[in-house]
């Protein structure tokens, strides 16, 4: 071969605390092994790869999914599919957020901050999943909800130059998740 070749062990991070408990002290004790260990390969993560060898083939495999019937039905089916609609409108929104404001500062850069952090919140694959496997249906349905209308609600103050302060606050507070996270992403 012309490069390396290279093996993608990728893990859903949904699974670690989730279902897999020692999942995180395995790779942990993985990467320990491979730095003490004399061993014929380095480890590489994907994008670093890419930088250092652009040139390769492209590839398109076929759509397929670990959840039933090997595709994604459990993600999108007739107990759930009316979500989707709302989270591809939150989605280009924030693409719109994003392109309007590239260079917020203080408030609106929090506040735009704040939707992307609704965002991935409501995109949440285990909302669907709850969904579709008739488990505490009302609280993932909720969850959706929430970070949908709190998104949208921002959305609205941001585009009419009217932040609430305090709900956003109050929100920030709720779900602090990705404390770093930078709209710009959405660029």
């Amino acid at each position: 071969m012309d490069t390396p070749p290279i093996i993608l062990c990728p893990y859903d991070a949904e699974l670690y605390g989730h279902w897999w408990y020692e999942g995180p002290y395995w790779l942990y004790i993985l990467f320990k092994k491979i730095y003490y260990d004399e061993s014929n390969f380095k480890l590489i993560t994907p994008s670093e790869y890419i930088d250092k060898y652009p040139n390769m083939q492209i590839s398109s495999p076929c759509r397929s999914s670990w959840g039933a019937n090997g595709y994604s039905e459990v993600w999108l089916n007739q107990t759930n599919d009316y979500v989707h609609r709302h989270l591809h409108t939150a989605g280009d929104r924030m693409c719109e957020l994003a392109y309007l404001f590239p260079d917020a500062k203080g408030l609106k850069k929090k506040a735009l901050n704040q939707c992307a952090r609704e965002l991935l919140l409501a995109q949440s694959s285990d909302w669907l999943f709850i969904i579709t496997n008739g488990t505490m249906v009302d609280y993932a349905k909720k969850r959706i909800k929430d970070h949908i209308g709190r998104f949208t609600k921002l959305y609205e103050q941001i585009k009419n130059d009217n932040i609430d302060e305090e709900f956003l606050k109050d929100i920030s507070k709720k779900d602090c998740l990705f404390p770093d996270i930078d709209y710009k992403i959405y660029l």
